[in-house]
Parts: C-alpha cells; structure tokens; sequence
C-alpha cells in the first residue's frame, strides 16, 4: 500500500519538474491503486485501477479540451504573444516584388504582402498578419473576415 503512495508522491515531483497534465494523471492512479491496495484488494485489481484512473483522467482532459492543441500558430501570428497582430497600417505605394516600407508605431518598417494574397496588392488599408523578423506581413483589410 505504501508503494503506491510513494510512487504517487514521485509521480507529483514529476509532475512539477515538467509542467505537463501527464503526470498527474499517473499520480492519481497510483493514489488510486494505494487506496484499493488498503482495503486488501490483488495485485490485479491495483493494477487495474491504476491504469483505468490513468486513462479516464486523460480522456476527461481531451474531451474538455487542457491537452488540445492550439493549432497551427506560430508565436508571431498569435494575437495573444503578440500585440501588433491585427493592427491596421496604411501602405501607400507597393513595389513589384510585393513589398512596401509602411510608418508604424512611430518608426518605418518593411511590409510584405501574405503569400495567400493572390489579387495584386494595392494602396490602402493593411491588417498585420505575422511579424516575420522585421517585416510586417499584411492583407488587405476587405478581405479579413
């Protein structure tokens, strides 16, 4: 019984050391298994238990969405990491490789059009997109939805 519980003590210093919701789940199983171990339960059903706490606390985390994935946004285009993603410039003049100097935030930046942009780039209103280094990636406002 005692096993279990120390184990499961292990498994939260894990647990703290990685961040991640994986060991925790591991440390309530094997609570679990110490509890079915104290009423005098098998090995079997230790085991059992373990591995079934185990796996319905990681199929209540995937259903309510803590281990989901973010998708596919990079820390440059995420608006949560970084403020200027969504923010509208005005580019006056494009040149023929699709780029532009744009006045933002007080100083001059390079501007590029997205690449999902196929209609050439006219002057007017610019969304940011992604900051790539220190370039601005923009699309046309009009068609942001």
């Amino acid at each position: 019984m005692w096993l279990w519980f120390g184990l499961a003590a292990i498994a939260l210093i894990a647990e703290l050391l990685s961040g991640t919701f994986y060991m925790l789940l591991v440390a309530l199983g094997l609570a679990a298994s110490g509890v079915v171990a104290y009423f005098g339960f098998s090995l079997a059903v230790q085991i059992a238990t373990c591995s079934i706490i185990g796996i319905a606390g990681l199929v209540v985390l995937k259903k309510t969405g803590v281990l989901l994935k973010k998708g596919p946004l990079k820390p440059t285009s995420d608006r949560n990491v970084n403020l200027d993603i969504g923010q509208h410039v005005e580019v006056s003049t494009w040149t023929a490789t699709r780029t532009a100097t744009v006045f933002y935030r007080g100083a001059q930046w390079q501007a590029r059009l997205d690449s999902s942009v196929t209609e050439p780039p006219l002057p007017g209103t610019y969304i940011i997109t992604d900051i790539q280094s220190v370039t601005l990636i923009l699309k046309p406002v009009q068609t942001q939805n």
